[in-house]
């Protein structure tokens, strides 16, 4: 019928707690490790797909208050204890730079009881390598508890088994890019031994110790900086919401998400396979294989959930008509964040654009940001730069975290030469992508994350990186920059990318990066540096480039790049008075992929030409936000061969328009770091009415805006610790404005230029067009 799949693992009635933390990541020996790495033997030809079962048999006198185990894998693991599952998927892929490993530190006292106690991991190692999986070559776990009273250690006193139930799915095999590979599991070789090992004696062996906490291959560890998975429980699937066709049952799921699929069986006989997938493996697989999973029945009355998690909007099981189901189901998880920020206006169509953009994020946040979550799973910098902003104005500040895990390991992986490369964690895919490398330590990374954040920590550690790869580069005599080719000279997918411009683009907005930390930091000299590359390299672009009404390098042919000079704009090179001859350039030129067209709305914005920006962003938008099928963004215009790069249906980067309907629809921006002072300065031209919330880390912000006819009213809510600057187009009268700070008029504003410093409270406002 379709491409061969398969299934999962089987459930007890087990209570599923996710235990949420947040660290730095940095080695921590703060407290002396004394747990060993363990392991088993394995055979050198099955070392790929691999579980392990580990047991230990503990006694606790006093059950203390708290018990924090920290817990290392290569590569995953389940935790129970005394039956009931404590962390489902726990641990990071590896890879925080090319030599360490994370742990995780989870507190097991609320699952301890007096007397004997039964400890139990399975682990999941991969045993290949991934486009966003460093393998160390080895399984291993480690297990360290080391509390008042009571101390755990993994050692060879633990015993362990190879749960042999869990094999690789029959071919296709998932593509290169994956470490995890596809499961089969076969509910024929369950025994006690193999599942939730609940009597030490049941295991088959004492493990053995390979390493010492530090030691090769795992080497130091590093504490995972981001919450354990958010667990949504499971969910049965209607049966309004399955259709069979033949041997396969079609269920819809409500929306694209991260989830491990459940299947209950009434009755089977044993030895049949049944097959679990989703519409991205049999018709949206981004043009390679991806995830799937496959289940061989025992006989009778059976539960099964997969561990392995994929995504999709609809889950496909095949299994043949004998097979009588109870149940199809699913788990989803996913990152531990909440939907906190908020948009809705009088335009249906960004409605629905702001909805899709934070869904096709969100399936796009686990270990890392990724570009797709069916292909790939990769960490793109380019494509992380874009989400990260996102995530600031849709997510609650959990998933600031995840911005900080990127930023940390993009500079965590710095070759010893400077250079810096995507995606990583990884040592079978590293080419160092110019454009996006820049943009990551530029203004829309880790300038726009510290101005988010106030996070001032990272703008310390990240300089000095930042400056040596920024060294690599050369000039030329007049100032501008020469194109370094890295490894991809890619620039963006499409057609008409004049590189030249671009990648001088790209390195003016990480000097403009670079100047804004030298002055947090009090680095004067290089201020001074700064300041000349930025004003000599700026003059040079515009001298050399700028030509009869468009920037285009001389030995560029194609068409006019609008990509080009969206970036010129919103870096700052382009003056205003280009502004009338660049909005010709948009009004005629489309050749920026989904990536880039954020610039480019953003670019319209800044020019004081919203309408035009909103009307360019639905007809470029327009198929993707208005497909009933896909509650998610595509990779390019189109799905499949109408795409790019394989045209996966849910890529993150285009979604750069809901930072841009906040940002700038809205107009609320941080304008001194970690949200000390913001920006509102909202374009609503064409826009009846807007709410929206952005999650700040300063408190809740909130605008809601009617606008009818000439008269404009405001309503804002200014977090008690922070001020606005408030501001509007040049359109309304500035010097007539009706204002209430928690329902009480006033007349005297602090103003600074043409801004009004609003401090914390409730605002009204009212503003009228200039006649």
């Amino acid at each position: 019928m379709m491409k061969s799949i398969r299934p999962f693992r089987l459930i007890q009635n087990l209570s599923v707690v996710f235990l949420f933390f947040i660290g730095f990541t940095h080695p921590a020996f703060a407290q002396e490790w004394k747990a060993k790495w363990i392991s088993m033997d394995l055979p050198e030809t099955d070392k790929i797909n691999v579980w392990i079962g580990f047991v230990k048999e503990v006694n606790v006198k006093n059950v203390p208050k708290s018990a924090l185990a920290k817990i290392a894998v290569d590569s995953k693991y389940w935790l129970y204890i005394n039956g009931k599952l404590v962390v489902f998927e726990g641990g990071v892929k590896r890879g925080p730079n090319i030599n360490d490993t994370y742990y995780d530190e989870v507190n097991i006292a609320p699952y301890l009881k007096t007397g004997k106690n039964i400890i139990a991991v399975d682990l999941w190692y991969f045993g290949k390598q991934g486009f966003s999986h460093h393998d160390s070559g080895k399984a291993g776990l480690l297990f360290d508890l080391q509390s008042n009273g009571l101390t755990i250690l993994s050692d060879e006193t633990w015993n362990v088994n190879r749960i042999l139930s869990y094999k690789m799915a029959d071919k296709p095999h998932a593509n290169f890019r994956l470490p995890e590979s596809s499961l089969l599991f076969d509910a024929r070789e369950v025994d006690k031994r193999s599942m939730h090992i609940n009597d030490e004696s049941q295991a088959s062996q004492h493990a053995i110790v390979v390493a010492k906490a530090g030691d090769a291959p795992w080497n130091k560890l590093v504490k995972r900086s981001i919450p354990q998975w958010k667990d949504f429980g499971i969910k049965k699937i209607h049966k309004k919401d399955i259709i069979r066709d033949g041997d396969t049952l079609k269920c819809k799921l409500p929306y694209n998400m991260q989830f491990t699929p459940v299947i209950a069986l009434k009755k089977a006989p044993a030895g049949q396979k049944i097959t679990l997938a989703t519409d991205n493996f049999y018709h949206y697989d981004g043009d390679d294989d991806i995830i799937r999973a496959e289940y061989i029945t025992k006989e009778g009355k059976q539960q099964y959930e997969s561990p392995g998690w994929m995504n999709g909007h609809y889950m496909y099981v095949v299994a043949s008509n004998d097979i009588e189901f109870d149940f199809i189901g699913y788990r989803e998880t996913g990152y531990n964040t909440e939907f906190a920020g908020e948009f809705h206006c009088s335009d249906e169509f960004f409605n629905k654009l702001w909805q899709k953009a934070r869904r096709t994020l969100y399936v796009t946040m686990r270990d890392n940001y990724m570009d797709c979550p069916d292909r790939e799973r990769s960490l793109w910098t380019g494509d992380a730069v874009l989400e990260s902003e996102e995530s600031f104005y849709a997510l609650s500040p959990s998933s600031h975290e995840l911005s900080k895990k990127w930023l940390l390991e993009m500079f965590g992986w710095q070759r010893e030469d400077g250079s810096l490369h995507s995606p990583i964690p990884s040592v079978i895919w590293g080419r160092e992508l110019p454009g996006q490398i820049l943009a990551t330590i530029g203004h829309y990374g880790v300038w726009n994350y510290y101005l988010h954040t106030g996070d001032k920590e990272m703008i310390e550690f990240a300089y000095p990186k930042s400056q040596k790869y920024l060294d690599l580069w050369e000039f030329q005599d007049n100032g501008l920059v020469k194109v370094r080719k890295g490894e991809w000279n890619w620039g963006d997918w499409g057609e008409n990318r004049d590189i030249t411009l671009l990648y001088n683009l790209w390195y003016y907005l990480a000097l403009k990066s670079q100047h804004a930390i030298a002055i947090e930091l009090g680095y004067s000299k290089d201020q001074e540096i700064l300041a000349s590359k930025m004003a000599k390299l700026k003059a040079a672009f515009n001298q050399v480039f700028w030509k009869d009404g468009q920037y285009r390098s001389t030995e560029y042919e194609g068409l006019t790049d609008d990509r080009a000079h969206a970036l010129a704009v919103v870096s700052g090179i382009a003056e205003p008075e280009k502004y009338a001859e660049i909005e010709k350039v948009f009004e005629t030129q489309h050749h920026a992929s989904p990536y880039m067209e954020k610039y480019v709305f953003e670019a319209m914005y800044i020019m004081g030409i919203p309408a035009k920006a909103n009307q360019r962003h639905k007809q470029r938008f327009e198929k993707m936000v208005n497909n009933n099928y896909f509650s998610t963004l595509f990779e390019g215009w189109g799905i499949g061969k109408e795409g790019f790069g394989g045209g996966t249906v849910n890529h993150a980067w285009s979604g750069g328009g809901l930072s841009i309907l906040h940002g700038y629809m809205a107009g609320i921006r941080p304008y001194k770091p970690g949200y000390d002072e913001f920006i509102v300065s909202p374009n609503v031209e064409g826009i009846k009415n807007l709410h929206t919330l952005v999650p700040s880390i300063k408190g809740n912000i909130i605008l809601d805006i009617r606008n009818t006819n000439n008269l404009l009213s405001l309503k804002l809510h200014v977090p008690n610790s922070t001020k606005a600057r408030f501001s509007l187009p040049k359109e309304y009268d500035m010097d007539n404005l009706v204002i209430k700070r928690n329902g009480k008029s006033l007349k005297d504003f602090v103003k600074e230029g043409k801004e009004i410093l609003l401090e914390g409270g409730k605002w009204s406002i009212q503003a009228k067009k200039k006649n």
